[in-house]
Protein backbone atom coordinates (compact mmCIF):
# COMPACT_ATOMS: atom_id res chain seq x y z
CA UNK A 1 0.00 0.00 0.00
CA UNK A 2 1.33 3.53 -1.00
CA UNK A 3 2.25 5.45 1.72
CA UNK A 4 0.11 8.86 2.27
CA UNK A 5 1.74 12.16 1.15
CA UNK A 6 2.86 14.36 3.71
CA UNK A 7 1.00 17.45 4.51
CA UNK A 8 1.65 20.78 3.76
CA UNK A 9 4.65 22.50 5.93
CA UNK A 10 3.42 24.36 9.05
CA UNK A 11 6.47 25.74 9.63
CA UNK A 12 9.85 26.08 8.22
CA UNK A 13 13.02 25.41 10.72
CA UNK A 14 15.38 26.83 9.08
CA UNK A 15 13.79 30.08 8.07
CA UNK A 16 15.65 33.06 9.24
CA UNK A 17 13.02 34.13 12.12
CA UNK A 18 13.44 30.97 13.50
CA UNK A 19 17.30 30.73 13.67
CA UNK A 20 17.75 34.26 14.71
CA UNK A 21 16.40 33.10 18.03
CA UNK A 22 15.30 29.08 17.97
CA UNK A 23 13.72 29.18 21.62
CA UNK A 24 11.43 32.36 20.66
CA UNK A 25 10.26 30.39 17.97
CA UNK A 26 9.59 26.92 19.63
CA UNK A 27 7.90 28.96 22.41
CA UNK A 28 5.54 30.08 19.48
CA UNK A 29 5.43 26.78 17.34
CA UNK A 30 4.04 25.08 21.12
CA UNK A 31 1.25 27.62 21.54
CA UNK A 32 -0.03 27.86 17.68
CA UNK A 33 0.86 23.88 16.29
CA UNK A 34 2.26 21.81 18.93
CA UNK A 35 2.62 18.98 16.58
CA UNK A 36 3.41 20.48 13.05
CA UNK A 37 5.00 19.29 10.15
CA UNK A 38 8.21 20.56 7.82
CA UNK A 39 10.14 18.86 5.04
CA UNK A 40 13.64 19.43 7.07
CA UNK A 41 12.39 17.97 10.71
CA UNK A 42 9.23 16.05 9.31
CA UNK A 43 7.03 16.13 12.44
CA UNK A 44 8.04 17.52 15.46
CA UNK A 45 6.70 17.73 19.06
CA UNK A 46 6.75 20.71 20.71
CA UNK A 47 4.49 20.41 24.41
CA UNK A 48 6.01 18.43 27.29
CA UNK A 49 3.02 15.52 27.20
CA UNK A 50 3.45 14.72 23.78
CA UNK A 51 7.49 14.63 24.23
CA UNK A 52 6.70 12.24 27.22
CA UNK A 53 4.63 9.57 25.70
CA UNK A 54 7.23 9.44 22.51
CA UNK A 55 9.87 8.96 25.33
CA UNK A 56 7.86 6.34 27.67
CA UNK A 57 6.37 4.24 24.94
CA UNK A 58 8.91 3.10 23.00
CA UNK A 59 6.96 0.30 21.05
CA UNK A 60 5.01 2.95 19.06
CA UNK A 61 8.10 5.92 18.83
CA UNK A 62 11.46 3.52 18.18
CA UNK A 63 14.39 5.09 18.65
CA UNK A 64 15.80 2.94 15.29
CA UNK A 65 15.78 5.81 13.37
CA UNK A 66 19.36 5.90 11.82
CA UNK A 67 20.95 3.71 8.93
CA UNK A 68 23.72 3.32 11.04
CA UNK A 69 24.31 1.16 13.79
CA UNK A 70 23.46 3.06 16.94
CA UNK A 71 24.73 1.92 19.92
CA UNK A 72 22.19 1.93 22.27
CA UNK A 73 21.03 5.01 21.54
CA UNK A 74 19.28 3.88 18.39
CA UNK A 75 17.86 0.36 19.80
CA UNK A 76 14.88 -0.72 21.51
CA UNK A 77 14.53 -3.39 23.81
CA UNK A 78 15.44 -6.06 24.64
CA UNK A 79 18.84 -4.94 22.55
CA UNK A 80 18.56 -1.73 24.21
CA UNK A 81 18.39 -3.36 27.71
CA UNK A 82 21.90 -5.57 26.32
CA UNK A 83 23.70 -2.41 25.57
CA UNK A 84 22.40 0.00 28.28
CA UNK A 85 24.34 -2.55 30.86
CA UNK A 86 27.62 -2.73 29.45
CA UNK A 87 27.92 1.17 29.25
CA UNK A 88 25.91 2.23 32.81
CA UNK A 89 28.77 1.52 34.73
CA UNK A 90 31.04 3.54 32.58
CA UNK A 91 29.14 6.66 34.37
CA UNK A 92 29.05 5.20 37.95
CA UNK A 93 29.38 7.26 40.97
CA UNK A 94 32.83 5.91 41.68
CA UNK A 95 34.01 6.50 38.25
CA UNK A 96 32.79 10.38 39.31
CA UNK A 97 34.75 10.31 41.93
CA UNK A 98 38.18 8.90 40.57
CA UNK A 99 37.49 11.57 37.54
CA UNK A 100 36.83 15.10 39.58
CA UNK A 101 40.64 15.67 40.48
CA UNK A 102 41.63 15.57 36.71
CA UNK A 103 38.44 17.64 35.90
CA UNK A 104 39.12 20.34 38.07
CA UNK A 105 42.29 20.80 36.98
CA UNK A 106 41.73 21.31 33.04
CA UNK A 107 38.92 23.50 34.35
CA UNK A 108 41.55 25.52 36.66
CA UNK A 109 43.97 25.91 34.07
CA UNK A 110 41.51 27.05 31.59
CA UNK A 111 40.13 29.21 33.34
CA UNK A 112 43.64 30.81 34.88
CA UNK A 113 44.33 31.44 31.43
CA UNK A 114 41.69 33.90 30.34
CA UNK A 115 42.40 37.42 30.57
CA UNK A 116 43.33 39.09 34.17
CA UNK A 117 40.68 41.91 33.38
CA UNK A 118 38.94 42.71 29.93
CA UNK A 119 36.50 41.07 27.09
CA UNK A 120 36.90 37.82 25.69
CA UNK A 121 34.94 35.74 23.36
CA UNK A 122 33.94 32.95 25.88
CA UNK A 123 33.34 30.22 23.44
CA UNK A 124 36.76 30.04 21.47
CA UNK A 125 38.39 30.42 24.96
CA UNK A 126 36.78 28.51 27.50
CA UNK A 127 33.96 26.14 26.06
CA UNK A 128 35.00 24.33 23.07
CA UNK A 129 38.44 24.16 24.81
CA UNK A 130 37.02 22.05 28.59
CA UNK A 131 34.63 19.96 26.25
CA UNK A 132 37.35 18.87 24.26
CA UNK A 133 40.06 18.58 27.31
CA UNK A 134 37.38 16.97 29.25
CA UNK A 135 36.43 14.17 26.97
CA UNK A 136 39.70 13.18 25.60
CA UNK A 137 40.90 13.16 29.69
CA UNK A 138 37.99 11.08 30.46
CA UNK A 139 38.31 8.59 27.42
CA UNK A 140 41.93 8.51 27.96
CA UNK A 141 42.53 10.20 24.22
CA UNK A 142 45.79 11.88 23.64
CA UNK A 143 46.25 15.48 23.48
CA UNK A 144 46.88 15.54 19.59
CA UNK A 145 42.95 15.07 18.80
CA UNK A 146 42.23 18.10 20.09
CA UNK A 147 42.57 20.24 16.94
CA UNK A 148 41.10 17.19 14.59
CA UNK A 149 37.79 16.56 16.79
CA UNK A 150 37.40 20.64 16.75
CA UNK A 151 37.51 20.54 13.02
CA UNK A 152 35.57 17.32 13.11
CA UNK A 153 32.50 19.04 15.86
CA UNK A 154 32.23 21.97 12.89
CA UNK A 155 31.90 19.58 9.88
CA UNK A 156 29.18 17.87 11.82
CA UNK A 157 27.41 20.21 12.23
CA UNK A 158 27.25 22.30 9.00
CA UNK A 159 26.21 18.95 7.43
CA UNK A 160 23.61 18.00 9.82
CA UNK A 161 22.09 21.44 9.08
CA UNK A 162 22.38 21.09 5.35
CA UNK A 163 20.99 18.00 5.56
CA UNK A 164 24.14 16.99 3.32
CA UNK A 165 24.16 13.23 3.42
CA UNK A 166 26.85 12.86 1.55
CA UNK A 167 28.74 15.16 4.01
CA UNK A 168 27.39 13.24 6.83
CA UNK A 169 28.59 10.05 5.50
CA UNK A 170 32.16 11.48 4.86
CA UNK A 171 32.35 13.77 8.41
CA UNK A 172 31.03 9.93 10.00
CA UNK A 173 33.70 7.57 8.21
CA UNK A 174 36.56 10.35 9.26
CA UNK A 175 35.52 9.84 12.74
CA UNK A 176 35.10 6.36 12.54
CA UNK A 177 38.78 6.42 11.45
CA UNK A 178 40.32 8.13 14.55
CA UNK A 179 38.44 5.74 16.98
CA UNK A 180 39.85 2.88 14.91
CA UNK A 181 43.44 4.01 15.26
CA UNK A 182 42.91 4.26 19.04
CA UNK A 183 41.84 0.69 19.20
CA UNK A 184 44.47 -0.65 17.14
CA UNK A 185 46.70 0.91 18.91
CA UNK A 186 45.42 -0.88 21.93
CA UNK A 187 45.28 -4.16 20.54
CA UNK A 188 48.63 -4.00 19.51
CA UNK A 189 49.84 -3.20 22.96
CA UNK A 190 48.21 -5.85 24.66
CA UNK A 191 48.71 -6.07 28.06
CA UNK A 192 50.57 -2.73 28.22
CA UNK A 193 47.66 -0.47 26.55
CA UNK A 194 46.73 2.30 28.35
CA UNK A 195 44.28 1.75 31.29
CA UNK A 196 41.58 3.82 30.53
CA UNK A 197 37.84 3.53 29.28
CA UNK A 198 38.24 2.85 25.71
CA UNK A 199 40.59 0.23 26.47
CA UNK A 200 38.11 -1.40 28.80
CA UNK A 201 35.46 -1.31 26.24
CA UNK A 202 37.35 -3.79 24.21
CA UNK A 203 37.07 -6.21 26.54
CA UNK A 204 33.22 -5.70 27.03
CA UNK A 205 31.39 -8.69 26.03
CA UNK A 206 27.72 -8.30 25.12
CA UNK A 207 26.05 -11.91 25.50
CA UNK A 208 28.79 -14.54 24.62
CA UNK A 209 31.21 -12.66 22.91
CA UNK A 210 33.19 -9.39 22.81
CA UNK A 211 31.82 -6.18 21.53
CA UNK A 212 33.28 -5.93 17.86
CA UNK A 213 34.81 -2.73 16.25
CA UNK A 214 31.56 -1.79 14.70
CA UNK A 215 29.72 -1.30 18.26
CA UNK A 216 32.94 -0.05 19.90
CA UNK A 217 33.12 3.10 17.44
CA UNK A 218 29.44 3.41 17.87
CA UNK A 219 29.49 3.23 22.07
CA UNK A 220 32.73 6.34 21.54
CA UNK A 221 30.75 8.52 18.49
CA UNK A 222 27.81 8.28 20.51
CA UNK A 223 29.78 9.93 23.63
CA UNK A 224 32.14 12.12 22.05
CA UNK A 225 29.14 13.72 19.58
CA UNK A 226 26.84 14.39 22.43
CA UNK A 227 29.86 15.68 24.85
CA UNK A 228 31.23 17.87 22.65
CA UNK A 229 28.68 19.58 21.44
CA UNK A 230 26.47 19.79 24.07
CA UNK A 231 29.28 20.65 27.20
CA UNK A 232 30.69 23.51 25.09
CA UNK A 233 27.22 25.06 24.47
CA UNK A 234 26.01 24.58 27.87
CA UNK A 235 29.14 26.45 29.01
CA UNK A 236 28.12 29.26 26.95
CA UNK A 237 24.89 28.97 28.14
CA UNK A 238 25.73 29.16 31.89
CA UNK A 239 28.01 32.22 31.30
CA UNK A 240 25.86 34.27 29.82
CA UNK A 241 22.99 33.48 32.02
CA UNK A 242 25.46 34.44 35.19
CA UNK A 243 26.85 37.35 33.66
CA UNK A 244 23.05 38.86 32.97
CA UNK A 245 22.52 38.05 36.53
CA UNK A 246 24.63 39.30 38.61
CA UNK A 247 22.60 38.83 42.33
CA UNK A 248 22.33 34.78 41.27
CA UNK A 249 26.33 34.98 40.13
CA UNK A 250 27.12 36.69 43.56
CA UNK A 251 24.71 34.20 45.60
CA UNK A 252 26.36 31.14 43.88
CA UNK A 253 29.56 32.13 44.36
CA UNK A 254 28.51 32.50 48.09
CA UNK A 255 26.58 29.33 48.37
CA UNK A 256 28.21 26.26 45.73
CA UNK A 257 25.84 24.06 47.08
CA UNK A 258 23.04 25.39 45.15
CA UNK A 259 25.01 24.84 41.60
CA UNK A 260 23.29 21.70 40.79
CA UNK A 261 20.41 22.87 41.01
CA UNK A 262 20.62 26.12 39.46
CA UNK A 263 22.93 24.28 36.69
CA UNK A 264 19.56 22.39 35.39
CA UNK A 265 17.27 25.02 35.91
CA UNK A 266 19.45 27.34 33.87
CA UNK A 267 19.82 25.08 31.13
CA UNK A 268 16.32 24.09 31.31
CA UNK A 269 15.65 27.70 30.33
CA UNK A 270 17.98 27.68 27.16
CA UNK A 271 18.33 24.41 25.56
CA UNK A 272 21.88 22.72 25.39
CA UNK A 273 20.78 20.21 23.25
CA UNK A 274 17.73 20.74 20.81
CA UNK A 275 16.47 17.59 20.16
CA UNK A 276 16.59 13.98 19.55
CA UNK A 277 14.65 11.63 16.87
CA UNK A 278 12.15 8.79 16.93
CA UNK A 279 9.83 7.02 14.09
CA UNK A 280 6.44 5.51 14.47
CA UNK A 281 6.11 1.54 14.07
CA UNK A 282 2.25 1.97 13.74
CA UNK A 283 -0.23 4.68 12.91
CA UNK A 284 -0.79 7.18 16.08
CA UNK A 285 -3.21 9.74 17.38
CA UNK A 286 -0.98 12.48 19.05
CA UNK A 287 -1.66 16.36 19.74
CA UNK A 288 -5.05 15.61 17.33
CA UNK A 289 -2.75 14.96 14.03
CA UNK A 290 -3.33 11.37 12.65
CA UNK A 291 0.56 9.82 11.94
CA UNK A 292 1.40 6.89 9.78
CA UNK A 293 3.52 3.81 10.91
CA UNK A 294 7.46 5.02 9.86
CA UNK A 295 6.81 8.51 9.92
CA UNK A 296 10.00 10.66 11.73
CA UNK A 297 9.11 12.80 14.68
CA UNK A 298 11.34 14.92 15.79
CA UNK A 299 11.23 15.70 19.91
CA UNK A 300 12.04 18.95 20.49
CA UNK A 301 13.74 19.27 24.10
CA UNK A 302 14.28 22.83 23.80
CA UNK A 303 10.57 23.28 23.74
CA UNK A 304 8.64 20.58 25.76
CA UNK A 305 11.21 22.14 28.84
CA UNK A 306 9.63 25.44 28.97
CA UNK A 307 6.17 24.12 28.63
CA UNK A 308 4.06 26.55 30.59
CA UNK A 309 1.14 23.56 31.45
CA UNK A 310 3.93 22.35 33.70
CA UNK A 311 6.76 24.69 34.45
CA UNK A 312 4.66 27.99 34.65
CA UNK A 313 6.40 30.60 33.32
CA UNK A 314 9.08 29.17 31.32
CA UNK A 315 11.43 32.00 31.89
CA UNK A 316 11.36 32.11 35.54
CA UNK A 317 14.48 31.06 37.05
CA UNK A 318 13.27 28.87 40.60
CA UNK A 319 15.86 26.19 42.59
CA UNK A 320 12.77 24.15 43.97
CA UNK A 321 11.76 22.60 40.56
CA UNK A 322 10.54 19.39 40.49
CA UNK A 323 14.19 17.43 38.57
CA UNK A 324 11.77 14.99 37.20
CA UNK A 325 10.12 16.95 34.82
CA UNK A 326 13.29 18.50 33.55
CA UNK A 327 13.97 16.85 29.98
CA UNK A 328 17.46 17.80 30.22
CA UNK A 329 18.78 14.56 30.12
CA UNK A 330 16.13 13.05 28.36
CA UNK A 331 13.52 10.56 30.55
CA UNK A 332 12.77 6.46 30.60
CA UNK A 333 14.73 3.90 29.07
CA UNK A 334 16.79 6.05 27.63
CA UNK A 335 17.92 9.01 29.86
CA UNK A 336 21.26 9.90 29.35
CA UNK A 337 23.18 7.15 30.41
CA UNK A 338 26.22 10.51 30.89
CA UNK A 339 24.46 13.23 32.24
CA UNK A 340 26.65 12.49 35.73
CA UNK A 341 29.42 13.08 34.12
CA UNK A 342 27.82 15.90 32.40
CA UNK A 343 26.96 17.23 35.80
CA UNK A 344 30.04 16.50 37.20
CA UNK A 345 32.05 18.49 34.77
CA UNK A 346 29.73 21.31 34.73
CA UNK A 347 29.68 21.87 38.44
CA UNK A 348 33.45 21.96 38.24
CA UNK A 349 33.70 24.19 36.01
CA UNK A 350 31.41 26.84 37.66
CA UNK A 351 33.02 26.48 40.80
CA UNK A 352 35.99 26.85 39.62
CA UNK A 353 34.96 29.76 37.52
CA UNK A 354 33.03 31.47 40.16
CA UNK A 355 35.99 31.12 42.70
CA UNK A 356 38.50 32.39 40.08
CA UNK A 357 37.16 35.34 38.96
CA UNK A 358 35.60 38.01 40.77
CA UNK A 359 33.06 39.53 38.44
CA UNK A 360 31.64 38.39 34.53
CA UNK A 361 29.62 40.57 32.65
CA UNK A 362 28.49 41.25 29.50
CA UNK A 363 29.70 43.70 26.92
CA UNK A 364 27.39 46.83 26.15
CA UNK A 365 26.54 47.23 22.62
CA UNK A 366 27.90 43.85 22.19
CA UNK A 367 25.23 40.75 21.44
CA UNK A 368 26.05 37.10 21.55
CA UNK A 369 25.19 35.31 18.20
CA UNK A 370 22.96 32.13 18.72
CA UNK A 371 23.90 29.08 17.09
CA UNK A 372 21.68 27.49 14.88
CA UNK A 373 20.06 24.42 14.49
CA UNK A 374 21.20 21.18 15.69
CA UNK A 375 23.33 23.38 18.14
CA UNK A 376 21.58 24.88 20.91
CA UNK A 377 23.33 28.11 22.55
CA UNK A 378 25.63 30.28 21.38
CA UNK A 379 28.28 30.15 18.31
CA UNK A 380 29.71 33.67 19.81
CA UNK A 381 29.66 35.30 23.31
CA UNK A 382 31.59 37.98 23.88
CA UNK A 383 32.00 38.92 27.81
CA UNK A 384 34.08 40.94 30.57
CA UNK A 385 35.88 38.86 32.41
CA UNK A 386 37.81 40.16 35.84
CA UNK A 387 39.96 38.14 37.51
CA UNK A 388 42.22 40.68 38.99
CA UNK A 389 43.67 39.95 41.97
CA UNK A 390 41.72 36.61 42.86
CA UNK A 391 43.41 34.15 44.64
CA UNK A 392 41.58 30.53 44.57
CA UNK A 393 42.69 27.52 45.87
CA UNK A 394 41.76 23.87 45.98
CA UNK A 395 39.64 24.08 49.69
CA UNK A 396 37.69 26.93 48.45
CA UNK A 397 37.08 25.67 45.23
CA UNK A 398 35.92 22.62 45.94
CA UNK A 399 38.86 20.55 45.51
Amino acid sequence: MDKKPNPNPDWDPRSEAVLKDQIAAYDDMRHRCPVAHSEYLNWSLFRHEDVMRALLDHQTFSSAVSSHPSVPNGMDPPQHTLYRRIIEPYFNAERMREFEPACRAIAAQLVDGLPESGETELMSALAEDYALQVQSAYLGWPSDLHEPLRRWTRKNHEATLARDREAMEEVAFEFDGYIRELLAVRCTAGASAPADLTTSLLRERVGERLLNDEEIVSILRNWTVGELSTISASVGILAHYLASHPALQQQLREDTSLLPAAIDEILRLHAPLISNRRITTQPVDIGGRKLDAGERITLLWASANRDESVFGDPDAFRLDRDPSKNLLYGAGIHVCPGAPLARLELRVLVEEFLCRVRRITTVPGKEPVNAVYPAGGFASLPLWIDRAGVECNAAASGG
